[in-house]
C-alpha cells in the first residue's frame, strides 16, 4: 500500500524541471525513499531500477563502463527496457554500495542531462564522505524523513483537519471538539510513529500490535546494519550507544552512561556514525546571541534524539523492558503529564521542526542552557524565524512555570517566544518585573500544529 506524501509533489516538480539534474534522495533506512521513487516511476513510460544490494553483479558494470551513454545502452539491454530521454526513469537504489555509480551521477549531468536519473540509499552519508567533492553543483539532494503529523493525518483522510489547524491562531483558536480530536490523534501518532510501514499498517488495520510487529522488523534491520560499520566502530558499541540515546533522550548526553566502559572518544565516534546513518540527530547547545545559531555552538553540551517515537517505544520494550510506563503515559496520561514528564513529546517536537523545513537542506537543531555556575535553566529548542532568534519551550501549564523561557528572553533581549503543549492556540503576555516592566509575548502553539511555524508561500518550483 502506497500512501501519497508531499514528497510526491516535489518529485513531480523535479520531473518537469527545465534544468534537470540527477536527484539524490537521502535519509535513514525505510523512511520511504524507494517507495516514493517507484511511485514516480508510474508516471513514466519506462522504469529501470538498479538495486545494488539485490544485484551485486551490477557493481562490475558501473566499474567498467564510465561513458554514461554506453552505460544507459548496457542497462537497457540487461533489463530489456528502452532508455529514452523524457520517457524513462533510471533509479539507482542502494547506491552507497558503488562509488562508481555515485560518480556516474556527475557524468549523467554533464553528458546525458536530458535523462531522468534518481539515486537513493541507506548509509549513503558514509559513502559521500569518501567523495567529499562529488557532484558539487551537479547533483540535487532531497532529504526524506518519516511521516510528519500532518502527513499522518492526511494518510487517515483528515485533510480538512490539517487545513483547519493551519488556519488557527491565538485570535481564532480551534473548536474545542476538533482540538480534543487532534490531541487524541497526536497520542496515536506517538504510538504508531511515522515510519511508512507502520503508518500503512495503522491505516489499514488500526491495530497497535500489528504496527509494533512492523516496527520490530525495522528496528532489527537497523541492528543488522551495524556489522556494516565494523571497520569504523564495534557493532556492540553502536547498539549500546543507541540504547543509551533512548534512555537519555532530550537530556544532555553523558558518555559514561553507555554500557561497556568505553572511552568518551569511542562513544563520540559511534554517535557520529548513528547521526550519519540518520538514526539519531544531534541537538547542539548554542549561545544564541544572534544568527546563525551554529556560529556559537558549545560542543561539550549535546543532546540526541532518536529517529521515531514508535521505534523508540519498541527499543524500550524489546531491549530495555521499560515501555509500559511510557505507553500508559501516551495513551492514558493527562495532557500535562505527557508533555512535562514524557520526554517523548520533546523528541517529536524536534523532528517536527526538521520535517517541515525545506527538504533540500539538512537542518540542524539547537537548544540553550544557562551554563553559568549556580544556575539551572534550559530552553528546549532555538530556531531562526523571520531572521530573528526564536526560543521554543515544550511545556504544559500556566505562564508562571516558564522560568527558563523568560530567563532566556531576558538575557537575549527578546520580546517573543513560543510554548508548545497540548493546549489550544493562545497568547500570553508576561510583564517582566525584573527588567523595567518589559512585556514578553509567548505564543502558544499545540504540539500537533508545528507546521504553522513554516510558511507555505514558497512554491515547489522555488525548491527545485
Amino acid at each position: 500500500m502506497y500512501i501519497e506524501r508531499p514528497i510526491d509533489k516535489l518529485l513531480l516538480e523535479w520531473k518537469s524541471s527545465k534544468h534537470l539534474k540527477p536527484l539524490l534522495l537521502r535519509g535513514a533506512r525505510q523512511v520511504g525513499k524507494s517507495a516514493a521513487v517507484k511511485h514516480l516511476g508510474e508516471t513514466f513510460e519506462n522504469f529501470i531500477e538498479v538495486n545494488f544490494e539485490k544485484r551485486p553483479d551490477m557493481l562490475e558494470v558501473f566499474h567498467k563502463i564510465h561513458d554514461v551513454h554506453e552505460l544507459a545502452n548496457t542497462l537497457s539491454m540487461l533489463y530489456n527496457i528502452p532508455v529514452i530521454p523524457g520517457k524513462t526513469l533510471l533509479f539507482l537504489d542502494e547506491i552507497q554500495a558503488s562509488a562508481d555509480a555515485i560518480k556516474s551521477l556527475w557524468s549523467f549531468k554533464e553528458d546525458f542531462s536530458e535523462l531522468h536519473v534518481i539515486a537513493a540509499g541507506s548509509l549513503l552519508e558514509f559513502a559521500l564522505k569518501e567523495l567529499p567533492s562529488f557532484g558539487v553543483g551537479r547533483i540535487r539532494s532531497l532529504f526524506v524523513y518519516p511521516f510528519s503529523f500532518d502527513e499522518f493525518l492526511m494518510a487517515e483522510g483528515k485533510d480538512s483537519w490539517v487545513k483547519a489547524k493551519k488556519e488557527a491562531t491565538s485570535e481564532k483558536p480551534l473548536l474545542t471538539t476538533l482540538h480534543n480530536d487532534l490531541v487524541q490523534h497526536f497520542r496515536t501518532f506517538l504510538m504508531v510513529g511515522g515510519m511508512p510501514a507502520s503508518v500503512a499498517t495503522w491505516v489499514t488495520t488500526h491495530d497497535y500490535r500489528q504496527c509494533q510487529t512492523e516496527l520490530d522488523d525495522i528496528q532489527l534491520t537497523y541492528y543488522d546494519d551495524f556489522p556494516k560499520y565494523a571497520k569504523k566502530v564495534d557493532p556492540t558499541l553502536l547498539r549500546n550507544t543507541l540504547q543509551s540515546v533512548v534512555i537519555q533522550a532530550v537530556k544532555k548526553f553523558t558518555y559514561s552512561m553507555v554500557e561497556g566502559g568505553y572511552r568518551a572518544e569511542e562513544v563520540k565516534k559511534a554517535l557520529k556514525l548513528l547521526c550519519d546513518a540518520g538514526i539519531i540527530k544531534c541537538v547542539s547547545h548554542t549561545a544564541a546571541n544572534g544568527l546563525p545559531l551554529g556560529a556559537e555552538v558549545n560542543s561539550k553540551f549535546r543532546k540526541y534524539i532518536y529517529l521515531d517515537s514508535g521505534l523508540l517505544l519498541r527499543i524500550l520494550d524489546m531491549d530495555l523492558g521499560g515501555a509500559r510506563q511510557m505507553t500508559e503515559l501516551v495513551l492514558a496520561g493527562t495532557a500535562e503529564d505527557l508533555v512535562n514528564k514524557g520526554g517523548l513529546t520533546e523528541m517529536v517536537l524536534g523532528w517536527e521542526l526538521v520535517k517541515y523545513n525545506n527538504p533540500r537542506s539538512q537542518h540542524e537543531l539547537y537548544y540553550w542552557e544557562n551554563i553559568a555556575k549556580g544556575t539551572r535553566s534550559e530552553v528546549d529548542y532555538i530556531i531562526a524565524r523571520d531572521l530573528k532568534v526564536m526560543p521554543i519551550e515544550c511545556k504544559s501549564g500556566v505562564s508562571g512555570k516558564m522560568k527558563s523561557l523568560y530567563e532566556f528572553m531576558r538575557q537575549k533581549h527578546l520580546t517573543d517566544g513560543i510554548r508548545c503543549s497540548l493546549e489550544n492556540f493562545s497568547e500570553i503576555e508576561h510583564q517582566d518585573n525584573n527588567n523595567n516592566g518589559a512585556v514578553r509575548h509567548v505564543q502558544l502553539i499545540p504540539l500537533f500544529a508545528i507546521s504553522n511555524l513554516y510558511r507555505e508561500s514558497e512554491s515547489l518550483a522555488e525548491r527545485f
